[in-house]
C-alpha cells in the first residue's frame, strides 16, 4: 500500500501499487478536432497536387476558351480584318454579287475595269483591255492615263477603287505581280488599272487563283487568354 508523501488521513489512504494519475483526464472534443484538421489538411495537399498535375499534362489548355465561351456554347473569337458581322469568313472563291459587303470578293463580270496606260509603250492598254476581257471582266475605258500619273507609276501597276470596290481591287490585284492598290473617293464599284513602267504581263490564271486565295486568306486567331 502506498500513500504519496504529504497526503495522511483515511480519505487519502490509496491501495495498491502504483501512484494515481493526478491530472486531468484528456478531453474527447480535443482529439476530434485534431482529427478533423488532419483530414483538411491532407485534403488541402491532394487538390494542390491534382493542379499541378494538370498544369504539367496540359489538361486545362481549354479552361480559358471555355471561359470566353459565348451563350450559344461556342469560344469568343477576334474578328477577321474586313469582315462585316456575321459575315462568312472569305475562302478565296468569288462570292456572289449584291450581298452588300464591298470587301467581299465578286465575280469578274460584275467589275468594270477601266485599263490605263501609264508608259511609253503604245497600245498597251489595248492588249491588257482583251486579256482581262478573256477572264470575265467588265471592259471600261481604255486609254492613255491621266496626267497626274502619266509616267508616274514605277512597278508594274496601279489599282485604284473606292470604298464601294474594295474587293473589286482584290479580285483584279491578284491578276499581276507587285501591283499597288489605293483608294479614292468614287462612290461606284469601278476600278481602275493604271500599268506601270516595270509591267510585263498579266499572271497566268492559276497563279492568279494562287495570289488571290492568299490575299483573301483569314488572319490566324489569336491563342485564347485567361482573360475574355
Amino acid at each position: 500500500m502506498l500513500t504519496p508523501q504529504g497526503l495522511k488521513g483515511k480519505q487519502y489512504r490509496i491501495t495498491g501499487n502504483a501512484y494515481p494519475r493526478l491530472g486531468r483526464p484528456p478531453k474527447k472534443s480535443r482529439k476530434v478536432i485534431a482529427g478533423l484538421a488532419a483530414l483538411l489538411a491532407l485534403a488541402l495537399i491532394g487538390l494542390g497536387g491534382v493542379q499541378l498535375y494538370d498544369i504539367f499534362t496540359g489538361k486545362n489548355k481549354n479552361t480559358s476558351a471555355q471561359a470566353c465561351a459565348t451563350p450559344s456554347g461556342k469560344a469568343l473569337a477576334a474578328p477577321t480584318p474586313g469582315a462585316s458581322p456575321g459575315a462568312p469568313a472569305a475562302s478565296g472563291a468569288p462570292a456572289a454579287a449584291g450581298q452588300g459587303d464591298p470587301h467581299a470578293i465578286p465575280q469578274p463580270a460584275t467589275v468594270t475595269v477601266n485599263v490605263y496606260n501609264a508608259t511609253t509603250k503604245a497600245g498597251l492598254a489595248g492588249r491588257t483591255a482583251d486579256e482581262l476581257k478573256k477572264r470575265g471582266f467588265t471592259i471600261g475605258k481604255v486609254g492613255n492615263a491621266p496626267a497626274e500619273l502619266d509616267k508616274k507609276v514605277p512597278g508594274t501597276a496601279q489599282v485604284i477603287a473606292g470604298p464601294a470596290g474594295a474587293g473589286a481591287s482584290t479580285l483584279l490585284s491578284s491578276q499581276i505581280a507587285g501591283a499597288t492598290a489605293t483608294a479614292d473617293a468614287r462612290t461606284d464599284a469601278s476600278v481602275d488599272f493604271v500599268i506601270g513602267d516595270s509591267y510585263n504581263a498579266l499572271l497566268d490564271e492559276t497563279q492568279a487563283a494562287a495570289a488571290l486565295a492568299l490575299a483573301t486568306k483569314p488572319s490566324p486567331t489569336p491563342t485564347a487568354t485567361g482573360s475574355c
